[in-house]
């Protein structure tokens, strides 16, 4: 396994100048040339490679030229349909060498032909879920799944809500297996399993990934090389899929399961609904970091796994056949997990962290401090758990290469290498910055409002509104405004709306994002609001965003409980917590929004940040140095002048 140099660069020159007005970049070179020697050494590789840089073409010839099996994981869905459906169908063209791709997705993206007989009432038995899908959409999805070959809810044609589809569909912590269905033979998640274990190219999201980590290898097939795009996402998708989720929707699923598999008024099923209720009342009263073990909420977890044990017991009395057989065996699976999850939420330690979030249904999340300790444990270190050998054999992790255009912290890619494990995996690594074919100095100013009162100051909302009010009127509308807070997009609005401006206003939750996104970019002189979603994988290419505005540095909330329990574990390490925790996360995601800027080649405009902090602090120069280099200015007036020397 492996691929020199020479050889890489010769085949990327040749896809280059396959696409249309293909351009040999540099760091693109630099990049496939590293990825290369990365395989043929089994050494780590970090690649922080700006926007144009053309990072897919960059990792996936090296990959291919290989001959190992790899896997390619992505934080975005827009990113996975670009390689699925544009990158490696034109190098399987245009490379000179045959391979197979697939994409694989989580479970609950595919059509659950068993809980759609459930719903339809194939089984002769009323289901309490049919009422919960519109009769004529259900007579379509009918339909649909005899005719489809994927099952895949981003293939169905027309629309379903995210309710109707949760009836059609199951979670991993849902599915007895494929063994145990009656439909186990005829699975659409099963397909797409078989068609990713033949495939030399395998195309995930980085969600799934940190479940094949978390169930120790138990998702994917066997592979040598994990290439993770968008990498900067790695570790808050690590803690989420690290860790449990309990609250009352789950104790719902095990009363719906209970009287999908026995009749409505079954006890047991009543006892789990209201250990549900329980849990969400407790719940209702708590918030921030808890400790499960304690009080009225220890007492509601063991009320609910007590309730979990009891419909495992009545499920194994019962002597099932065909779909009867495949609810008992779902129904099973539930409770098993709600069990399992409860057991590890009373096994806390400093080393975990429990709170409770808000949203909707309150719910009881459990993550690990430190997703390093997990990752070089369980895939970055030399050899894998021994106990499990992979569909194709062997038990060694596999060489990792992680990129994204916000990787180095201040210039330095210790931080990402020690807050993924990377340091403590026994294994060699390097981090390597490409650039970006960029000239940032040219296209891009760094705008700081100096003269803006501190964040915490009591003026200082007033005066950030006048300010991007200001900003907004001298770009002539073509704004993208990026907030640390809903509250503080809302104010936003309020005040732009009252002045009464020209150009279209769009806010965030006002239309679904598809729409703003489609609405932004058509209306080259519109004006969006939004949060923390559109810091990442937002794409406004263009005119229309040619001043970025960025209220605060993008610091996580002292009260935060993962980042609370980051800077304890930093504190008795005898770290500064400030810098080891907080710093590096804000430099990463400051470095995301700014890059909205900055698209093509063609693209022109101001960053303007109105946190005087940037040119005060003592750490700006970490967070400036974790910027693209573009020109730097604290006066307003040459922001204008840049800003009207666009048009």
């Amino acid at each position: 396994m492996g691929v020199t140099a020479e050889p890489v660069a010769d085949a990327l020159r040749k896809v280059v100048a396959a696409l249309p007005a293909g351009e040999q970049r540099p760091g693109q070179v630099a990049m496939a040339e590293a990825v290369a020697a990365a395989i043929e050494s089994e050494e780590h590789l970090i690649v922080q490679a700006g926007t144009g840089t053309g990072k897919s073409q960059a990792y996936l010839v090296p990959a291919i030229l290989s001959g190992a099996h790899v896997v390619v994981a992505t934080a975005t869905k827009a990113l996975q349909e670009q390689l699925v459906h544009r990158d490696l169908p034109f190098l399987r063209e245009h490379l000179g060498v045959p391979f197979r791709f697939a994409l694989l997705k989580g479970r609950s993206n595919y059509l659950c032909r068993a809980a759609l007989a459930d719903t339809v009432g194939i089984s002769g038995q009323t289901s309490m879920l049919a009422d919960a899908v519109d009769p004529d959409r259900l007579s379509r999805v009918v339909e649909w799944s005899a005719t489809t070959s994927t099952g895949d809810r981003s293939d169905l044609p027309f629309m379903l809500s995210d309710t109707e589809w949760g009836r059609l569909s199951v979670g991993v912590g849902e599915c007895p297996g494929a063994a145990k269905c009656a439909y186990g033979d005829v699975c659409f998640a099963e397909d797409a399993r078989d068609a990713a274990a033949t495939a030399e190219v395998v195309v995930v999201n980085t969600h799934l990934y940190g479940i094949h980590v978390a169930t120790r290898r138990g998702v994917l097939p066997d592979h040598e090389v994990l290439i993770v795009d968008e990498a900067h996402a790695l570790e808050d998708v690590a803690a989420d899929t690290m860790g449990v989720t309990v609250g009352p929707s789950r104790l719902d699923a095990l009363a719906k399961a209970m009287r999908g598999l026995f009749t409505p008024d079954h006890p047991v099923a009543a006892k789990v609904e209201a250990a549900g209720t329980r849990l969400r009342s407790v719940l209702d009263m708590l918030e921030g970091r808890v400790e499960p073990a304690d009080g009225d909420l220890g007492v509601a977890l063991v009320g609910c796994a007590q309730v979990a044990g009891e419909a495992s017991a009545a499920a194994r009395a019962v002597d099932a056949a065909g779909d009867a057989a495949t609810r008992k065996e779902r129904l099973l699976q539930i409770a098993t997990n709600i069990a399992v999850d409860i057991a590890v939420l009373s096994e806390v330690d400093e080393r975990r962290v429990v709170w409770v979030e808000r949203g909707g249904v309150p719910s009881l999340r459990m993550a690990p401090v430190d997703v390093g300790e997990v990752l070089a444990e369980r895939l970055l270190c030399r050899d894998g758990d021994g106990d499990d050998q992979g569909e194709r054999g062997g038990s060694r992790n596999p060489t990792v290469v992680l990129t994204s255009a916000t990787l180095a912290v201040g210039g330095s890619f210790e931080p990402i290498a020690h807050r993924l494990g990377l340091d403590r995996a026994g294994r060699p690594w390097r981090g390597l910055d490409v650039g970006s074919p960029f000239d940032y100095e040219q296209q891009a100013l760094l705008y700081c409002a100096a003269h803006l009162p501190e964040p915490r100051a009591a003026g200082y909302e007033a005066a950030m509104l006048d300010e991007l009010a200001a900003l907004v009127q001298a770009a002539g509308g073509r704004t993208l405004a990026l907030f640390t807070s809903r509250r503080a997009m809302q104010a936003a609005a309020v005040h732009l709306r009252s002045l009464d401006l020209p150009w279209p206003l769009l806010v965030q939750d006002e239309l679904p994002r598809p729409v703003l996104q489609a609405r932004f970019v058509d209306e080259e002189d519109s004006v969006l609001l939004a949060t923390m979603g559109f810091w990442q994988g937002f794409d406004a290419p263009g005119r229309t965003c040619s001043l970025v505005v960025i209220d605060r540095l993008p610091f996580s909330r002292p009260d935060d409980p993962l980042a609370e329990a980051r800077r304890a574990a930093a504190t008795r390490a005898k770290q500064n917590a400030f810098a080891a925790v907080d710093l590096p996360a804000a430099a990463v995601l400051l470095a995301q929004g700014a890059g909205r800027l900055v698209r093509t080649a063609t693209d022109h405009g101001v960053v303007a940040v109105l946190d005087k902090r940037l040119a005060t602090a003592s750490y700006r120069w970490t967070l400036v140095r974790s910027l693209p280099p573009m020109r730097r200015t604290k006066d307003i007036e040459e922001v204008k002048a840049f800003l009207s020397g666009l048009d």
